[in-house]
């Protein structure tokens, strides 16, 4: 049965959610569809240039992403605390690059107010759009209407592109959000559109290895979004990460070269110490980012600790994540 979005996203629990959005029908939105021949390469710029634009309006910072050809992921922090201090000018700024700011709110901001009554409606406006600067689903309602709208005009018709409300899966701890985040990376080198994360097109881990080492994106690649930091670079939020952007490349790296079709299923000697640090049991990691099927239509991904207390908050005696997070968040033998 489907939830309402208010018992699948809940930002006083965890602020990181995992997103994921298909074409209906499986079309192709995005790359080469071998059925009818078209290409539509093309239309991955749109992700990444329409992610670029909600930056500056919406408090939701990009831990990762991978556009594919029927679908997208995101991997996302939402950072209530930033939109709480937000001016009430700076509120209406935001807002107004992507709606229609009402005179009543104009007004006010510029200190015209006549009333009482006229400066509380204003502030009522200003508060809800506050509240939802910082909410996931006017964010991706935000990124999939604009991309929908542009890819139909281009192909000249009307209906549905995307099969329905975008999934979200709501990450615990901060294991759950670096399993995520490689399974996110990983998407190309699993799918075989690409052979080493540094590879993968349209990627977080692409645009983070690029950024390391210096080197420029290729000409047919997007400009850069600006990537949550990882470790020591990250901010002062309370649910930052602790594991640093080396730690991340070694480890994307190493599941990489673990989920290849010629070692599928094989652990190398050399796993990293980040999944000992988490407490991630490695084979079920592997078995997680290799498998679309290893935990994904899991409502939520997280210690089992936090998820049965999650359940508890929801009045709910069973949630889908409990087998998944058992098995992924127990420490290796």
């Amino acid at each position: 049965m489907t939830r309402a979005r208010r018992e699948l996203v809940s930002p006083e629990t965890t602020p990181y959610y995992h997103c994921i959005c298909r074409c209906v029908r499986r079309a192709f939105i995005c790359g080469e569809d071998h059925l009818t021949g078209k290409n539509y390469e093309h239309r991955k710029h749109w992700v990444p240039e329409r992610l670029r634009e909600l930056q500056a309006v919406f408090l939701v910072e990009i831990c990762a992403y991978a556009v594919m050809s029927n679908h997208y992921h995101l991997v996302v922090r939402l950072n209530r605390e930033k939109a709480t201090g937000l001016s009430d000018e700076a509120v209406a700024e935001r807002w107004g690059k992507l709606f229609q700011v009402p005179m009543l709110v104009s007004r006010y901001i510029k200190g015209l107010s006549d009333t009482a009554a006229e400066r509380k409606a204003a502030q009522t406006f200003i508060e809800q759009w506050r509240e939802r600067l910082a909410d996931l689903s006017w964010y991706m309602r935000c990124l999939n209407e604009h991309l929908a709208r542009r890819a139909n005009e281009e192909d000249g018709c009307t209906g549905r592109v995307w099969e329905g409300r975008f999934k979200s899966q709501a990450l615990l701890n901060e294991a759950a959000v670096l399993t995520c985040m490689s399974y996110v990376d990983l998407n190309p080198v699993r799918g075989g559109s690409a052979d080493a994360p540094e590879e993968s097109d349209f990627t977080s881990i692409q645009q983070r290895i690029f950024d390391r080492v210096g080197k420029l994106h290729r000409a047919n690649q997007p400009e850069n979004i600006a990537l949550m930091p990882l470790g020591a670079d990250s901010d002062h939020h309370p649910n930052r990460f602790t594991f640093s952007t080396q730690d991340y490349f070694e480890l994307v790296d190493w599941a990489g070269r673990a989920v290849r079709d010629d070692k599928r299923g094989t652990i190398a000697a050399d796993i990293p110490p980040i999944l000992e640090r988490l407490g991630l049991n490695s084979r079920e990691y592997l078995r997680h980012v290799a498998s679309i099927g290893a935990g994904h239509d899991a409502a939520v991904l997280g210690n089992i600790q936090r998820v049965r207390r999650l359940a508890d908050r929801l009045g709910r005696k069973f949630i889908r994540g409990v087998g998944a997070s058992k098995q992924l968040y127990a420490r290796s033998a």
